[in-house]
């Protein structure tokens, strides 16, 4: 069974183990490893006031992270509202893809978004064929150059 749940900074090392196990999977996508500055400042982003509005999620399998989602409400005084998100990274590893962990991750975001207030999710699509599939399988999203807007129904 996968739990989906908010990252807290207890987490920080199961996000670690995450994020090198996807670079063992896919050696040709991420290039950069990540060390103990990486984890350092990971775990203080929990205590910086410019991380507020950050949204990150965890999918857990047997207490073992295998996904993320990373958001972050636009807050703008421009229109002194706050409707839009901007989906940063979502990333499964390779060996779970097929359990739908990614759309799971998706929809406990749009969810958080909702009850936030948020109606609008925006995010720039990764070029690679499987994160293009996935993209053009999202509901209620249409692709407007490099970007993805989905709505928040």
């Amino acid at each position: 069974m996968i739990l989906i749940r908010k990252m807290e900074k207890e987490d920080v090392r199961k996000i670690i183990a995450f994020e090198r196990e996807l670079r063992n999977q896919e050696p040709d996508t991420y290039y950069w490893e990540p060390d103990e500055a990486y984890e350092k400042q990971l775990e203080h982003s929990f205590d910086d006031a410019r991380f507020n509005t950050a949204l990150s999620l965890i999918a857990l399998k047997e207490d073992r992270v295998i996904g993320r989602i990373d958001a972050s409400l636009i807050t703008s005084r421009s229109d002194a509202s706050c409707c839009s998100a901007y989906l940063d990274w979502i990333c499964v590893l390779k060996s779970e893809r097929h359990r739908k962990t990614a759309q799971t991750l998706l929809n406990a975001l749009k969810a958080e978004c909702r009850k936030q207030g948020v109606g609008l999710l925006i995010a720039l699509t990764a070029g690679n064929d499987e994160a293009q599939r996935f993209y053009r399988h999202v509901e209620n999203a249409s692709i407007h150059d490099t970007g993805i807007w989905i709505e928040i129904k």
